[in-house]
């Protein structure tokens, strides 16, 4: 394949703005196998905020945010207390925020949730900057399969401050999701079922089919405006994230996939039929992704902002009077404490995960013991961009410390950053970070 678009690809990778990055490490190529344990890392976000009733109210317990008990440690609230069971294996943050926070439209939280940029009345043609996970995605591509997994209720993109993603790549474009339980895994765990020699032929010749198409969306590009110049940019960026797929499967042809057992999987979850088999599904493959080495950084959008897409409807399906963006506006008690039954649903999907990432054995520890999970939103309660809900979970081997209820605040680009030196990624700076956070779960 040409190298030129793959070269012009990595410097604006390591020149991307919103991360420092250091001289990327020697790259691993072929058939050669990483023999240290993988570290990961896996974010899931949920919008529209946490329920975080007013003290008045008397409903303290239905708060997402735990209360510390005299003894000094923290106590679950009945929102979040279906993750009891990994006390020991998660920490609650307290008063964090994006100091670029949204200033107009608090749904922007969404697009900047992993990135930290200042997205509050942006220039005409101006961009997001990179993500979290796709520094992490950077880093650890050359030793597994994929070097990402981009995963949403809704597929694509969406668009500014209704984001269906929540992945951002060098450039701060954005990367389209995946939502269908069925292709996603066929893509990570089949493919193509010939002979080597088949797939290597058909692999090849679709390498050859995305250079063509490289070379003539490069030239229709010089004979648009700048509306279709931005939609053909987009595209682009599919195409290739697409290329980037193909070269990694061609690396990793000849080794073949780890023996795993499927036979749970219901690949045809419909959100629109069964909410929380939908939501396991995707969690069984997030999982069944990481313990087969097959990537290293996934983010999940496990619904959108203000009242987008099919997961706002989910409430209701469940029982429930109100949407989920009609239930984040609500300040009275009944509004609230169905606030806070929704917010149990979602705390029972991120359980399951921590349940399936700790059942696998790794080359030492768990698989949860090697991956870092952050869940939380980009928005508090009602839309607030302050004391931004934060759960990180995992990551015993890389020098967490769990089961504590950290209030000490700042900002959420610090801790980015501390996840980043966790992974033994040794960027100087992510965002707008000061530097790692202090007193905190991060032992460096």
């Amino acid at each position: 394949m040409p190298n030129q678009f793959k070269i012009d690809r990595r410097a604006v990778l390591k020149g991307m703005a919103g991360v420092a990055l250091p001289l990327p490490l020697l790259e691993v190529m072929g058939k050669e196998v990483v023999e240290e344990t993988p570290r990961r890392f896996c974010a899931l976000y949920i919008a529209n905020g946490m329920a975080l009733p007013d003290k008045k109210l008397g409903i303290d317990d239905w708060s997402w945010f735990p209360q510390v008990g005299e003894d000094g440690e923290f106590v679950f609230g009945r929102s979040t207390d279906p993750l009891a069971p990994y006390r020991k294996k998660l920490s609650f943050l307290g008063g964090l925020q994006h100091d670029n926070g949204p200033r107009n439209d608090p749904h922007v939280c969404s697009d900047m949730w992993l990135t930290g940029a200042p997205l509050h009345d942006p220039a005409p043609g101006t961009y997001n900057t990179v993500g979290l996970d796709q520094v992490v995605a950077r880093h650890t591509r050359h030793q597994c399969r994929r070097p990402s997994l981009v995963l949403s209720i809704d597929a694509g993109t969406g668009y500014t401050s209704r984001t269906a993603t929540v992945s951002y790549d060098g450039k701060g474009k954005p990367i389209p999701a995946e939502n269908n339980p069925r292709r996603i895994f066929e893509g990570l765990f089949k493919g193509n079922r010939g002979t080597l020699d088949a797939q290597r032929a058909q692999l090849r010749q679709r390498m050859k089919l995305v250079d063509a198409v490289f070379e003539n969306a490069r030239m229709l590009d010089r004979r648009l405006g700048r509306t279709d110049r931005d939609k053909m940019e987009e595209y682009m960026t599919s195409l290739n994230e697409f290329e980037t797929r193909l070269e990694a499967s061609e690396r990793w042809l000849d080794i073949p996939l780890k023996k795993q057992d499927y036979s749970h999987l219901d690949l045809d979850a419909s959100p629109e039929v069964d909410p929380e088999l939908y939501y396991q599904t995707m969690m069984d493959l997030v999982a069944l992704a990481f313990d087969a080495d097959i990537t290293r950084s996934v983010t999940f959008m496990m619904n959108r902002e203000d009242g987008m897409g099919i997961s706002d409807t989910f409430p209701l399906k469940l029982g429930m009077s109100q949407t989920h963006h009609s239930m984040s506006h609500k300040k009275d008690k009944k509004g609230l404490l169905e606030w806070g039954r929704y917010d149990r649903f979602l705390s029972e999907q991120l359980a399951y995960l921590l349940k399936r990432l700790n059942g696998f054995h790794d080359k030492r520890g768990s698989v949860l013991d090697n991956t870092i999970v952050l869940y939380g939103s980009g928005a508090s309660t009602t839309h607030k961009n302050t004391n931004l809900p934060t759960l990180v979970a995992g990551g015993a081997n890389m020098g967490l410390k769990h089961g504590r209820f950290i209030e000490g605040g700042g900002r959420m680009t610090d801790m980015y950053l501390s996840i980043l030196h966790s992974m033994g990624i040794a960027v100087e700076s992510f965002g707008d970070s000061r530097g790692t956070m202090s007193n905190s779960i991060f032992s460096v």
